[in-house]
C-alpha cells in the first residue's frame, strides 16, 4: 500500500496585493507606495490605527478617490502596512543572522551575539511590532501571516545555537536550544511592551539587560543538569 505525504501548507503572505487592487501602471504604483507610506508614517508619529484616509491623502499628497479605489476598506490598508513591516522584518532579520555568524564561531560567542542584534532589531521594529501583535489578536488575516513570521524568527535563532550542540551541556539540545530562544524574546518582548501594556515592565538597563540575558541563556545551554 502505497503512502503519499501531505503537501506542504502555503505560506500565508499579507503582501500589498492580497489586500488592494494592485495597479498595473507604473505612475499607479507609486500612487499606491505613497498611500501605504503615508499610513505608515501616521501609525507611527500616533502610535494606533487612529487615523483618518483624509490625513492619508493630506500626507502621501493622494486623492481620497484613488484610495477608496485601491482598497475596500481602511482595514486593508492597515493590513498592507503590517504586510509590509512583516516582509522588512524578514529582509532584517536575515541580515542579522549573516551579522551574528560572522561574529561567532563557538556556543560562547554566538549567544551574546544573537541576543545583541535581535534585541536591537525588536527595540528598532517595536513601535509598528506593537501595533501588528494589537491587530493580530482579532484579525485572522493578520494573525496567521503574524504567527508564521514569529515560528521563521524562532528557528532562526534556534538554528544559530544549535549550529554549535555539541558544546551543550547534557542531552535534549532542540529541547534547550528552543527553551533559551523562548526566554530570550519573552524577556526582550516584555521590556518592549511587545503585547502586553507599558505598566508590566519592569525598570531596566537595556544595555544590562542584553549582557544578562546572553550569560543567563549560556550558563544554562552549557550546565548539564
Amino acid at each position: 500500500m502505497s503512502t503519499r505525504s501531505k503537501p506542504k501548507a502555503a505560506k500565508k503572505e499579507l503582501a500589498v496585493d492580497t489586500v488592494s487592487r494592485t495597479p498595473q501602471q507604473g505612475r499607479s504604483k507609486a500612487s499606491l507606495e505613497r498611500m501605504v507610506t503615508a499610513a505608515e508614517k501616521l501609525m507611527l508619529e500616533r502610535g494606533s490605527e487612529e487615523f483618518t484616509l483624509q490625513e492619508v491623502s493630506q500626507t502621501g499628497n493622494v486623492s481620497i478617490g484613488s484610495i477608496y479605489l485601491r482598497f475596500e476598506s481602511k482595514e486593508n490598508l492597515v493590513r498592507a502596512v503590517i504586510g509590509n513591516h512583516l516582509k522588512r522584518m524578514e529582509e532584517r532579520e536575515n541580515e542579522m543572522m549573516v551579522r551574528v555568524r560572522s561574529e561567532s564561531d563557538s556556543l560562547a560567542t554566538v549567544v551574546p551575539a544573537f541576543v545583541e542584534n535581535y534585541a536591537e532589531l525588536l527595540r528598532e521594529e517595536a513601535p509598528l511590532l506593537r501595533q501588528s501583535m494589537a491587530r493580530a489578536a482579532f484579525d485572522p488575516l493578520v494573525a496567521e501571516p503574524g504567527r508564521e513570521s514569529a515560528n521563521r524568527a524562532a528557528a532562526l535563532g534556534i538554528g544559530a545555537m544549535l549550529e554549535y550542540r555539541n558544546q551543550f551541556g547534557g542531552s535534549d539540545q532542540d529541547r534547550k536550544a528552543n527553551a533559551a530562544y523562548q526566554i530570550i524574546f519573552a524577556t526582550l518582548a516584555r521590556q518592549l511592551s511587545l503585547g502586553s501594556t507599558g505598566e508590566s515592565v519592569h525598570p531596566q538597563d537595556w544595555k544590562e539587560l542584553k549582557i544578562e540575558l546572553g550569560r543567563m541563556c549560556l550558563a544554562y545551554l552549557t550546565t548539564d543538569l
